[in-house]
C-alpha cells in the first residue's frame, strides 16, 4: 500500500509552528525559558510543488541555535539520516547570498535534534540516535585499501528522542500547558478510538465512527478545559488533519503487517528449500520427497535446482 510520506500539515504543526508556542515547548524540553528579547524565527522547510511541509517544525534561536523538531507516531530508527537531509537544506537557505569560497570564515547556527514520540508501540522516556550507527562497517575495506580508520566516523549526529505519551516525561510536560494539553488530545482520541472499535482493529474503523471518535476526544478537551482556545478556533481542521494522520497510520500499519507475513513466508520457503535438498543429499528421489514433505512435486523441482 503507497503511503504519502509527503504529507506534513499535521495537529502538532499547526499547534505549534508560532513563536509564542515555541518558546514555551523550547522551555519544556531544556529546561530553560528564552528572554523575552531572543528573537525566534520559524524556518520549516516548505515543498514548493507539493505545498506541503517537508520537516514539521524548525527555527532559529537569536541567530545562534536552529532547533529541528520532529513529531512521530511510529518508531523510526531512520530519523538521524532524515534530520542530516533536512539540516542541510536549512543551512543551505541560511547561505544563500553568502561566499563559501571566499577567505572570511562564515558562522552557522549550532544545531539541535529532537523527536518527540507518542505512538502506541512501547518505547522508553528518552533515547538517542546517533547517524554514525547508520554507516556501513568499512574496516575490513579500509584495512584492504591501506586506509586508516578511527573508531569515530567523520561525520556525526545526535538525535534526542523523547516519549510525550501521558504519563511518561512528565517534568517535561508539566513545563508547557500546550505539550501537556497535546499529550491529552491524543490519549482520549486513542481511547475513545479503543471504545468505538469494541474489540476490533483501529483499521476496521470505518471513518464515521472514526470521526466520531475525533469529535468526542475535542468535546472532551474542550469541556475540560485543555487546549481550548486552539479548539474553538481549529475544531474542522484538526479534525481533518488528524483523520489523514490515522489514515497514514493505519497505512502504515498495514505496511508493517504485509512485510511480516512477506517475512514468515520467506521464512517458510527458505525451510522447505533446506529439507528437499538435505533429503536429495540422502538420495531420495523428487517423487518420494513430494511425498514426505507434502510439497507439490513442481516445489520441489523448483527447489532442487536452488
Amino acid at each position: 500500500m503507497p503511503v504519502n510520506t509527503r504529507y506534513k500539515d499535521s495537529v502538532f504543526s499547526l499547534l505549534f509552528g508560532n513563536e509564542p508556542a515555541l518558546r514555551e515547548l523550547y522551555e519544556a524540553l531544556f529546561g530553560a525559558a528564552l528572554p523575552p528579547g531572543i528573537d525566534i524565527t520559524i524556518n520549516t522547510l516548505e515543498d514548493a510543488l507539493y505545498m506541503t511541509r517537508l520537516n514539521d517544525l524548525s527555527f532559529e534561536v537569536g541567530g545562534r541555535l536552529v532547533i529541528l523538531i520532529e513529531h512521530q507516531s511510529t518508531i523510526n530508527p531512520n530519523m538521524a539520516v532524515r534530520l542530516l537531509i533536512y539540516i542541510a537544506r536549512i543551512y543551505e537557505k541560511m547561505l544563500t547570498g553568502k561566499n563559501l569560497y571566499g577567505r572570511k570564515r562564515l558562522t552557522i547556527p549550532r544545531p539541535e535534534f529532537i523527536v518527540l514520540y507518542n505512538g502506541v508501540e512501547e518505547y522508553p522516556d528518552t533515547a538517542t540516535l546517533n547517524l554514525a550507527d547508520t554507516f556501513a562497517k568499512a574496516s575490513e575495506v579500509a584495512a584492504a585499501l591501506g586506509i586508516p580508520m578511527d573508531e569515530n566516523p567523520p561525520l556525526d549526529l545526535e538525535v534526542k528522542v523523547y516519549n510525550i505519551n501521558e504519563g511518561r516525561n512528565k517534568e517535561m510536560l508539566r513545563r508547557s500547558a500546550i505539550l501537556s494539553g497535546y499529550s491529552a488530545f491524543i490519549a482520549r482520541a486513542r481511547e475513545f478510538t479503543a471504545e468505538a472499535a469494541g474489540g476490533r482493529k483501529p483499521t476496521e474503523l470505518t471513518n464515521d465512527e472514526k470521526e466520531r471518535a475525533m469529535k468526542k476526544a475535542i468535546d472532551w478537551c474542550v469541556k475540560h478545559e485543555v487546549l481550548k482556545p486552539f479548539f474553538d478556533q481549529h475544531s474542522s481542521e484538526v479534525r481533518n488533519m488528524l483523520f489523514d494522520e490515522w489514515k497514514l497510520e493505519d497505512a502504515l500499519v498495514v505496511e508493517r503487517e504485509e512485510g511480516r507475513e512477506e517475512g514468515r513466508e520467506e521464512g517458510r520457503e527458505e525451510k522447505e528449500i533446506v529439507d528437499v535438498n538435505n533429503l536429495l543429499d540422502y538420495g531420495l528421489k523428487p517423487e518420494q520427497i513430494s511425498l514426505a514433505l507434502k510439497l507439490p512435486i513442481d516445489k520441489v523441482l523448483r527447489y532442487q535446482s536452488k
